[in-house]
């Protein structure tokens, strides 16, 4: 099957050195931007079409949650609509984001998230917030998990936080090929409908637990001398992901890029330059931190490496 032409202008396209978490979202960018300068009424009103939209809701939801703001932002907006289930799940993914960066108490967070929840009993946005609080794929990770699953099987974001967590598992066993990671992204690609971009996680898989396996001393910290991505199990699993790449037609999913990005990363290290080359045509300038950033890389620096040589591009 032939290779997908690239879209016209975009393989000299510069490369920000902080990428952009809204990805292609135009709207949620131009939402954002507002609401750094104080206008709030774009991000009410985006969080209002998006709906029950979930992965998308959780997109946009998690990027507006990124400014130091929000918090307080969210907080007014409660006060002004006590019932506003968008001011409560953006406070609580708000609270949350404080919480990851050792600003803010983890019971203040986890609160947040369960007022939310009680606010949208629907909305698997507040669960995804108290995922991202789980540092450990154990028991309460995984009851967490299905809570979201319960409310939206598919939940793109959700999948790839547990593939996370559980790549942690057992860090200081060394490497494992029958890893529960790997089962986890292979059953869950499995029950995924055909059209689903979770089809990439055994890729993310492989990614993450490369992550786990370098920062414990069990792999090169030079992912390309590694050979992780280069024996018979891998090659499978990354012509699978490649193969369903190039038959799937939506590439209006609001985190497509991450997995564009986590594919191409993947062709890179496994030699695959063509493959590699068309993954960053539809990428163009939107890279990802993860997983570049693997183990523990300059992601710009080595996005920008792998891309300029893959389309034939210089390098400075």
């Amino acid at each position: 099957m032939p290779l997908p032409p690239p879209p016209p202008g975009r393989a000299h396209e510069h490369v920000p050195r902080i990428p952009d978490p809204a990805l292609d979202d135009t709207e949620l960018g131009l939402a954002r931007a507002a609401l750094t300068q104080g206008r709030r009424q774009p991000v009410r009103a985006l969080l209002a079409r998006t709906g029950a939209d979930w992965d998308r809701r959780a997109h946009r939801t998690a990027v507006l949650a990124l400014e130091p703001y929000a918090v307080a932002w969210a907080h007014e907006w409660l006060i002004a609509e006590p019932g506003s289930a968008d001011a409560a799940v953006l406070l609580a993914l708000a609270q949350v984001r404080r919480t990851l960066r050792d600003k803010e108490d983890a019971a203040v967070a986890r609160a947040a998230c369960r007022s939310a929840a009680a606010l949208a009993p629907a909305d698997p946005t507040p669960w995804l917030g108290l995922l991202q609080l789980e540092r450990g794929g154990g028991a309460e990770a995984v009851r967490i998990f299905e809570e979201v699953r319960t409310r939206h099987r598919d939940h793109h974001h959700a999948h790839h936080l547990m593939v996370a967590r559980l790549a942690d598992r057992r860090a200081d066993g060394g490497p494992d090929p029958l890893h529960e990671v790997y089962d986890f992204a292979a059953w869950a690609a499995e029950q995924a409908p055909a059209d689903s971009p979770l089809a990439i996680l055994p890729v993310v898989a492989h990614a993450e637990r490369y992550r786990v396996l370098a920062a414990h001393g069990f792999a090169p910290t030079d992912p390309a001398a590694s050979g992780h991505w280069r024996d018979g199990r891998a090659r499978g699993v990354m012509k699978a992901a490649f193969d369903w790449w190039l038959e799937w037609e939506h590439d209006d999913h609001p985190r497509h890029l991450i997995d564009l990005n986590f594919l191409a990363h993947a062709k890179v290290l496994e030699g695959r330059g063509a493959e590699a080359a068309a993954l960053f045509h539809r990428i163009g300038r939107h890279a990802t931190p993860e997983p570049w950033s693997y183990p523990d890389r300059d992601p710009h620096q080595a996005f920008h490496t792998a891309r300029a040589t893959a389309l034939g591009l210089r390098a400075g």
